[in-house]
């Protein structure tokens, strides 16, 4: 077998192995202990538990993903249109990206709250709070990515006189695009951090609710092996985002860029 191809085998056995061998001694642990199911369950009353609560669990695991998708395209398309907009005029960059930053440090748990009172729609105004907090790394790595373009190459822009047009789509933007996958890495996983905490601060308001919603009814109920099974979705839900936004830097920056080449 090659080496590359052990190596990547092991990148993905290694982790698992690691991960399986955690949740059998969890299991030991509690076994051996004879810890009881309403303080920390064993593994598999959770797996147990999952697939007992599927009916209820999978309605809101489908409506958390499309919670936190909908938040991240939509930061997505804000984030990189303004992002573009400020490569285009730095004094529009300067009068308001300081609305960006008070958006980033605002805590959503601070003003999920007054959203959820002044939109009518919750799905709204929860989409609302994961937007707001998967935008700023799209926003800030897009243009520090967009800054980023050689000096040089501006000037040769500039020297055959290229429209704005001409060197934010042929220059700029495939050069910003590393640093745009790199921010849209962390979007992916703040925005389920965005969409669970705007939850959380909901409750279980409105017809459609999510993961969120059922680990808050597991604590209501003191049904504690229900709740770890709808917190382990939601881990999976995470897992899952981080392994297709890396699948998506493979596959667009693989073989030209320098973060992509190579083991990291």
């Amino acid at each position: 077998m090659p080496e590359s191809r052990r190596e990547k085998l092991l990148r993905v056995l290694v982790p698992l192995a690691v991960m399986l061998l955690a949740v059998l001694a969890w299991e030991a642990v509690v076994r051996i202990h004879e810890i009881p199911h309403y303080l920390v369950p064993a593994p598999s009353l959770v797996l147990q538990t999952l697939v007992r609560d599927w009916s209820s669990l999978w309605p809101s695991l489908l409506f958390t993903l499309k919670l936190s998708f909908s938040a991240l395209a939509v930061a997505v398309l804000g984030g990189v249109l303004i992002a573009a907009a400020f490569s285009m005029s730095r004094w529009l960059e300067i009068a308001l990206f300081p609305f960006a930053v008070v958006l980033q440090v605002t805590p959503i748990i601070a003003i999920a709250p007054l959203i959820l009172i002044y939109v009518d729609s919750t799905f709204a105004a929860l989409l609302i709070c994961a937007w707001i907090v998967a935008f700023f790394p799209i926003l800030s790595n897009t243009v520090a990515g967009l800054r980023a373009a050689d000096a040089n190459l501006k000037d040769l822009f500039r020297l055959y006189k290229a429209s704005a047009w001409q060197r934010l789509r042929l220059l700029l933007l495939p050069g910003a695009l590393p640093y745009f996958i790199a921010g849209l890495r962390i979007a992916g996983g703040l925005s389920l951090v965005g969409a669970v905490a705007a939850e959380f601060v909901a409750g279980s308001a409105g017809k459609e609710t999510g993961l969120a919603s059922r680990v808050l009814e597991a604590s209501f109920r003191n049904e504690i092996p229900r709740m770890f099974a709808a917190l382990v979705l939601i881990s999976l839900t995470g897992i899952l985002i981080f392994l297709i936004f890396n699948l998506l830097a493979r596959r667009v920056l693989g073989r030209w860029h320098e973060s992509e080449i190579g083991p990291p």
